[in-house]
């Protein structure tokens, strides 16, 4: 659930710009959104655990598990929520991690210069 937000936002938007010969990001505004939506979604999840019986999906979340008939509270729809910032987290740390990787590079360093590192991280964004 965090893995991905936090290498994507945290790490690599620290270590890569190091390895591109450019020690500023493309765009810290970015990366701290990507950041600051993580605390929001844990406390969600956090909250979802509290509210009635909490949410007892297991590992799928469908959204007719949220009606009044299985679920009573509203602990699905706090996790359906966390869910959907985190995604939103991991969705904009990539966009920065890539734009980053793409366009601050010095014009010496082409794409044969770029390090192993800054390449499958990239593919993997």
């Amino acid at each position: 659930f965090f893995v991905m937000p936090m290498l994507m936002g945290g790490f690599c938007n620290w270590l890569v710009p190091l390895m591109l010969a450019m020690p500023d990001m493309a765009f810290p505004r970015l990366n701290a959104l990507s950041f600051w939506l993580l605390p929001g979604s844990m406390m969600l999840l956090i909250m979802s655990v509290f509210t009635g019986d909490g949410a007892g999906t297991g590992w799928t979340i469908y959204p007719t598990l949220s009606t009044y008939k299985f679920h009573p509270s509203s602990s699905v729809d706090f996790v359906i929520g966390a869910l959907h910032l985190g995604g939103v987290s991991s969705i904009a740390g990539g966009i920065n991690f890539c734009s980053t990787a793409y366009s601050m590079r010095i014009g010496a360093m082409t794409g044969l210069r770029v390090t192993m590192f800054v390449w499958c991280v990239g593919v993997t964004a």
